[in-house]
């Protein structure tokens, strides 16, 4: 059994690297081999990381699509022998990111960092609602909430302590309805 096959941990994110303005290319030939082959059970995804800059030259806007990290190529896969060798022996890869030959792939910490991975998240909570502090320091209080962040990850909860009521910011999942 080989050395790849015992690192299968599952679809994770790897990142691939390419000769110098491959990425494209790279990204084209291993989608056309995952068709041909019949490989989809082994790759989820495979993205470049672009940004949109608008060049402003007098009146006139350019939208140019520019690498973030120019002669790299991010895939969501599942690492066995047969997936790994049809990335590896795409004209342009030059190897995967990851100590000598093995391939590394991202934590869950790198894949949230460099936003690869959108996940739409439904709050069950609206601003004005009745809340009940489920953990944390203030658990087991009750509050009205008072805003959501932008990235729906915190929530404002005006928290009523004694005669006061206090705004305590908290981790979504550690409120519910009451």
């Amino acid at each position: 059994m080989s050395d790849i096959n015992e690192m299968n941990v599952g679809m994770r994110w790897y990142v691939a690297h390419t000769y110098s303005g491959y990425e494209n290319k790279v990204k084209a030939s291993l989608e056309k081999i995952i068709e041909n082959r019949g490989l989809e059970r082994y790759f989820e995804d495979i993205k470049i990381p672009v940004e949109i800059v608008v060049e402003k030259n007098g009146d006139t806007e350019k939208e140019t699509e520019v690498k973030i990290f120019p002669s790299y190529v991010l895939i969501k896969m599942t690492m066995t022998d047969e997936s790994w060798h049809a990335v590896r022996n795409i004209t342009g890869v030059t190897g995967f990111v990851g100590p000598g030959s093995r391939p590394t792939p991202l934590t869950e910490a790198e894949v949230e960092a460099l936003n690869i991975e959108t996940k739409r998240v439904e709050l069950t909570v609206k601003v004005g609602d009745n809340v009940v502090v489920s953990g944390g320091l203030f658990e087991g209080y009750a509050g009205v909430v008072q805003a959501i962040s932008d990235d729906m990850k915190t929530i404002t909860v005006l928290v009523k302590r004694g005669r006061r009521d206090m705004p305590v910011e908290l981790d979504v999942n550690d409120v519910k309805l009451a």
